[in-house]
């Protein structure tokens, strides 16, 4: 069992909101902290462990700052990840271009910051070569196919547009060889939000032979062989939570039995998770303005599907207490929704939660990743605050609320600024 706790009473949530209405996320510094940590424990033995966070998870150079102070580096997909990463500290190889479809400026800026590339498709390289140059470390993405089955979240490797097939994995180290690289790792992500241990060994198994195969026929040695992340949180709470210890012994296992008799004992391990290090440590504070009641009951947020996308987009579970009544009776059945105009911008359906009256502040937990993150405009809705509850017990305010002079700041017309 996985038991869903906010981190503030609500009286202490009522002050808060009194400085900054709500919604807002806010996300609780020392969990960030302790998940970085049990992750980084679960490779204490791998030779020069690095988990490069992905940005795009929490993409907010304050939570990048912390997590570097840790020892993170970053995982980027755009130049504005790039340079969220220099902004927050981080240096150099510590940070990754793991983009697709990239265009040439994002190569250019992270070879200037003298991050880690890696290419995503065998025509990329010749791309780069022309626009931007070659980069220090070079890495290729391989896309295993069949061999794993994907989930519904990140599809069917098959289907899905990351990544080189096994020969072109091949073709694309000897070209680089040929063009002048010297220094190589290799790279996947093909699960996500992944719980069972057995994804994970399957993952490194694979890559592991991979790695032996390169040095067998091309004679390269990675320093480094980056399993993606992947890792998932029991968004639940029937459920159980990554068996890091086992997750971490059992590849330690397959790289003693296939990296060491290859050659490859000193390959650093690399990982590149967000939701694992972020997502439960986040939560979404809302006040409830409007109950209806038709062919069923309707709880209406001052959110909406433009501040959590996650149920809308993939139906996920999150988690819904109200505060005051954690305790009390889930004896009603509710829809909880926002104001967009979609029907599908609904936070829980047949939710049962315990009676929900006009005022009540709803908390929706395991936010912190792919929620803030995944915010847009449409509506004319506005990006929500973003808070850190700091480990001293103090409210930072890490990202202010969109104003509607922002909203209207990139738009042209005749008449000036519409408010």
């Amino acid at each position: 069992m996985n038991e869903k706790k906010f981190p503030l009473g609500k009286e202490q949530t009522l002050e808060l909101i009194k400085r900054w209405p709500t919604p807002f996320h806010i996300y609780d510094e020392a969990k960030i902290r302790a998940n970085f940590r049990r992750l980084r424990e679960a490779f204490s033995w791998a030779p020069g462990f690095r988990e490069h966070f992905a940005v795009k998870a929490l993409p907010n150079p304050r939570i990048v700052q912390i997590l570097h102070e840790e020892g993170a580096g970053t995982d980027c997909s755009s130049i504005a990840e790039l340079l969220i990463s220099a902004a927050a500290g981080v240096k150099g190889e510590e940070i990754m271009l793991t983009s697709n479809d990239t265009p040439w400026e994002e190569f250019q800026k992270a070879i200037a910051l003298g991050a880690v590339i890696n290419l995503d498709d065998l025509s990329h390289l010749d791309y780069m070569a022309e626009h931007a140059g070659l980069p220090e470390v070079l890495s290729f993405r391989y896309n295993p196919g069949d061999l794993i089955e994907g989930n519904d979240i990140i599809g069917k490797p098959v289907e899905a547009k990351y990544g080189l097939t096994r020969p072109q994995m091949f073709e694309g180290y000897r070209r680089a060889q040929e063009m002048g690289v010297k220094r190589f790792g290799l790279h996947t992500m093909v699960i996500s939000s992944e719980l069972r241990t057995e994804a994970f060994l399957l993952t490194a198994r694979i890559m592991f032979e991979l790695a032996a195969e390169l040095k067998q026929n091309l004679g390269i040695c990675v320093e480094f062989v980056n399993l993606g992340g992947g890792f998932g949180i029991p968004y639940r709470p029937e459920e159980n939570p990554i068996d890091y210890a086992a997750v971490g012994a059992g590849i330690e296992r397959l790289y003693n039995d296939i990296m060491r008799p290859a050659g490859l004992g000193s390959t650093a391990i690399r990982t590149e998770s967000g939701r694992a290090i972020t997502g439960d440590a986040g939560w979404l504070v809302s006040t409830v303005l409007h109950e209806k009641d038709t062919y069923k009951k309707y709880i209406g947020l001052d959110s909406c599907m433009a501040n959590l996308m996650r149920p809308a987009l993939y139906g996920a579970y999150h988690h819904i207490t109200v505060l005051g009544k954690e305790n009390a009776p889930a004896d009603h059945i509710y829809d909880v929704t926002g104001s967009l105009c979609e029907n599908n911008d609904k936070f829980a359906i047949d939710r049962a939660l315990p009676k929900i009256d006009i005022g009540d502040i709803v908390v929706i937990h395991d936010t912190g990743a792919h929620g803030s993150a995944m915010g847009f405009n449409y509506n004319g809705k506005l990006w929500c605050a973003e808070l850190l509850l700091c480990t001293d017990g103090t409210i930072e305010l890490i990202r202010r609320a969109q104003t509607l002079d922002d909203y209207f700041a990139t738009l042209r017309y005749e008449g000036g600024l519409l408010s």
